[in-house]
């Protein structure tokens, strides 16, 4: 798949992920918050730094977004 991410998008992304997936750790393992909760934004947060490895968002896929430059 093409790239669809430019650099400032993949940085915020990589940011609110490690963010996301840090505050589900800790609230997991402080047990401030049980049920799905943690988990959830373990997950939400994973998916924000995926995208931020790869460069590709599969919501901007069907729409034809793209933040990245033109070359």
């Amino acid at each position: 798949m093409k790239q669809n991410e430019g650099t400032a998008d993949r940085v915020i992304r990589l940011i609110i992920g490690l963010g996301l997936a840090g505050t589900g750790v800790a609230l997991k393992l402080t047990g401030a918050v049980g049920g799905w909760v943690p988990v959830i934004i373990i997950i939400l947060g994973a998916v924000a730094l995926f995208t931020a490895a790869t460069g590709v968002c599969l919501i901007y896929l069907p729409f034809g977004i793209t933040t990245r430059a033109k070359k």
